[in-house]
């Protein structure tokens, strides 16, 4: 481990990154990802960012990618889907895999640039703290009491739930449920993940990596976006067949007689107590199945 970094913890996928750097840009770079897990520094990311800004203009497309992650996000900086979509296509003309994927949500508008990458100037302040909408009383209670080392999960879900217009709050019971905030949570179904995605929902929603947090997020925000579409909204189908799958949910007209789908149900949606939830209908087909589920409620 490089002298200083001692008790910091890196992934070996960072630690690779790093390692491909000139030692200066490793030394920015290490230091900037110590200090956006300081929970106890309020200007931590701010002072990163200044860091990757200035590995950015040594070059580093890890930095320019890592900067453009604090801009997509409003962590340190404040939120500016411009300046992030312009820096992963900076970051992915030179190979960087994730900035590319990133790209697939944000679309390059404009050209617009971080001042700080161009000139030795500081990077703008954004404001802290994270902001729930909708008051529904036992997920606000569950993220109220959330340890320090998980409420980083929470500016993740906030943002990528605004890019796919899927309440924060839904995708946040969900997670609660599924795997208590824990990262690296894998079932005995090999579900993976914040979200627990099984290999196959993963590799259906373009998810290389179950285990890096802002993949698994879009991947498992993208199939809640997707079934609210096909099930027009009906949040507690749309629950049942994230557990379950679609096709369960359609075989059998409804929420499937699954012990662990009918308590997996129950506990979201004490959490999430809506009924309905906005959908765009063009996203897919409803399912062939409404009217036969709708049917069967009425009996």
């Amino acid at each position: 481990m490089t002298a200083g970094f001692a008790h910091a913890e890196f992934s070996a996928q960072e630690l690779e990154a790093f390692d491909n750097e000139p030692p200066v840009i490793k030394d920015l770079l290490m230091r900037a990802n110590v200090l956006v897990g300081d929970e106890d520094d309020p200007d931590g990311v701010w002072k990163a960012a200044d860091m990757y800004c200035k590995a950015a203009r040594y070059g580093s497309a890890e930095a320019v990618y890592r900067l453009g992650m604090l801009y997509a996000f409003g962590r340190g900086v404040p939120e500016n889907r411009d300046y992030a979509a312009n820096l992963f296509g900076i970051a992915s003309t030179h190979g960087h895999y994730e900035a590319q994927k990133m790209l697939e949500t944000l679309e390059i508008k404009t050209s617009a640039t971080p001042p700080c990458v161009l000139d030795d100037v500081a990077p703008e302040k954004g404001l802290s703290g994270v902001t729930l909408v909708k008051e529904t009383p036992e997920i606000d209670q569950y993220i109220a009491n959330l340890p320090k080392n998980k409420r980083w999960v929470l500016r993740l879900v906030n943002t990528i739930s605004k890019w796919y217009k899927v309440d924060e709050k839904l995708v946040l019971s969900i997670i609660s449920v599924e795997s208590n905030f824990e990262n690296v949570a894998t079932s005995n179904k090999e579900a993976q993940g914040l979200m627990q995605l099984i290999p196959d929902t993963a590799e259906r929603f373009n998810v290389k990596n179950a285990y890096n947090a802002s993949q698994n997020i879009k991947g498992g925000v993208a199939y809640l976006r997707w079934l609210l579409a096909y099930y027009k909204g009906d949040v507690a189908l749309t629950i049942a067949a994230y557990n379950a799958g679609e096709g369960a949910v359609n075989k059998y007209k409804g929420i499937p007689p699954f012990a662990e789908t009918k308590q997996y149900v129950k506990k979201v949606q004490a959490r999430y107590p809506f009924k309905t939830h906005a959908y765009d209908a063009q996203i897919t087909a409803p399912s062939p199945a409404l009217n036969a589920i709708n049917a069967k409620r009425r009996l």
